[in-house]
């Protein structure tokens, strides 16, 4: 089977006007495919560039031409959805450790107009360093050193500053990383006329990005690789739901040529937190409580959860019985109520997804950081509407508890365990910085003494250094997180659920 490259699938040249640090699957899952979509039907006609930080290979790009396959698979408003597009946005790819000049030699450049990053949550890190090493090595100095060429080959013309889009899921990435670009302008002395460029001409946007994209398994990727009549080590799989949010002004929407009418997947505001607060707290938020619930149940897929009965019904209800009543309703069309509900309904169709396989193990990292940003906040908008503890949020906040119940510590990592109903046992890590922490409140607990669990309970939940608050202040939550927990220890878990939604 021939390979993927110009010759099975021959692309249109552009002009290069996008700077993409990251070559992962969310990028070309969704920025380089809107890209591609939008120079397919005549908007934007601009190519990307791309920087590879981590190592120096990039054949798997330049042995394809810089072509890969996204293949868009699941089920969007009841109807299977199957579409694969070659994406040809992608001009080059240049490794930052051996080619550098050459990114800098692209600052130049009087198309460039735009500038994307995804470098995970750390990479907009400040760090204290020279930028003109040959290449910096964090990302916010790899961009400092390329917006000071910038500047100095354009003269510190207005009409020369860029648009830069992080889209790392970090809250205000834009503004957290334009603050380490300032940091490092300073630290490396790089004028007041750069510090003044900067500030009036480059342009930083918050962003969010909403799409699971994965690398299929092996058997998928044959199987759409037969259909497609070629190979392809880039494959990319994808659900069809996508949405880029862009906090941004005008000029921004000038600039994104490839977010036009057609494309409402892109939405450009001068506020999105609508939109991330929503995904927070229905998505990520339901994400969080339910899969230590799942887990401990013996699934191990999303997919799973959304197959087994009761399980299905539990998120159903946690989602749009106690979350979705509790997301701000900014009262506009678009940003109200009914909106949030019809994005729960999506959310819903995407976990059923059959083709993704969204390891509940891979949710469950850093669990309880994730369960103070992403439901805390739920917890008390839900107590300010109807007075009374979420019968479904408790429960996932117990077996939250009792998914991070260590039961062997070695090395430094920790490890819970899983009592399969044949008898065996299965052992899994607990990749959560507060492991240690739990692994010595969790042997004050003696099962037979409910006194024990109660303690335990009110113990961690009046912990303000956990959750920025004490949850023990909200009538009846702890009482109910103990009950629960009580019957997750005696009872078992399958048991507790089902009586759960009796």
């Amino acid at each position: 089977m021939a390979k993927l490259t110009h010759s099975t699938h021959p692309a249109p040249t552009f002009p290069e006007k996008i700077l993409q640090f990251g070559t992962g699957v969310l990028l070309r899952g969704l920025p380089d495919y809107l890209v591609h979509k939008a120079n397919a039907q005549g908007h934007f006609e601009g190519s990307i560039v791309v920087v590879k930080s981590t190592d120096t290979q990039t054949d798997e790009f330049t042995d394809q031409n810089n072509l890969y396959t996204v293949a868009v698979r699941g089920v969007q408003h009841g109807k299977e959805v199957a579409e694969t597009t070659v994406v040809s946005a992608i001009s080059r790819v240049l490794a930052a450790q051996t080619q550098w000049s050459q990114v800098l030699m692209l600052a130049r450049n009087p198309k460039l107009q735009i500038i994307i990053s995804n470098t995970t949550e750390v990479g907009l890190n400040y760090v204290e360093e020279s930028i003109f090493q040959s290449p910096p090595q964090s990302f916010p100095a790899k961009l400092t050193s390329f917006l000071y060429e910038r500047f100095r080959s354009v003269g510190g013309s207005k009409a020369k500053g860029l648009v830069v889009i992080p889209t790392e899921l970090v809250t205000d990435n834009g503004l957290k990383l334009r603050d380490a670009v300032e940091k490092l302008a300073q630290f490396n002395e790089l004028g007041k006329l750069f510090t003044k460029w900067l500030k009036f001409h480059v342009r930083f946007c918050n962003s969010l990005v909403d799409r699971i994209v994965t690398r299929p398994a092996d058997e998928a990727q044959q199987a759409i690789q037969q259909e497609a009549g070629y190979e392809d080590e880039l494959l990319t799989m994808t659900e069809p739901y996508h949405l880029w949010a862009i906090e941004g002004d005008d000029r921004v929407k000038q600039t994104l040529g490839f977010a036009f009418e057609g494309t409402p997947q892109i939405i450009i505001d001068e506020d999105i937190s609508f939109y991330k607060e929503r995904k927070l707290r229905v998505l990520n938020g339901t994400h969080t409580l339910t899969m230590p619930l799942g887990y401990l149940l013996g699934l191990e897929t999303v997919a799973d959860e959304m197959n087994h009965p009761t399980m299905s019904k539990f998120i159903e209800s946690l989602m749009l019985d106690e979350i979705v009543p509790t997301v701000p309703d900014y009262g506009i069309p678009g940003m109200d109520k009914t909106e949030v509900k019809q994005f729960a309904l999506d959310v819903l169709d995407r976990f059923r997804n059959p083709y993704l396989d969204h390891l509940l193990l891979n949710i469950s990292l850093q669990e309880t950081a994730k369960m103070q940003a992403r439901n805390v906040a739920t917890i008390q908008r839900y107590y300010e509407q109807f007075n009374a503890a979420p019968k479904r949020i408790t429960l996932g906040f117990a077996a939250y508890l009792l998914f991070m119940k260590a039961v062997q510590e070695k090395d430094g990592q920790f490890f819970g365990e899983i009592t399969l109903p044949s008898g065996g046992k299965i052992t899994y890590p607990i990749r959560d910085d507060k492991a240690g922490y739990f692994y010595g409140d969790w042997k004050t607990v003696k099962v037979s003494a409910p006194a024990t669990v109660q303690y335990f309970v009110k113990s961690v939940l009046s912990d303000v250094a956990l959750w920025q608050t004490d949850l023990t202040a909200l009538p009846g939550f702890a009482e109910a997180v103990t009950q629960d927990l009580t019957s997750l220890l005696t009872k078992g878990v399958e048991k507790t659920l089902e009586k759960s939604l009796s």
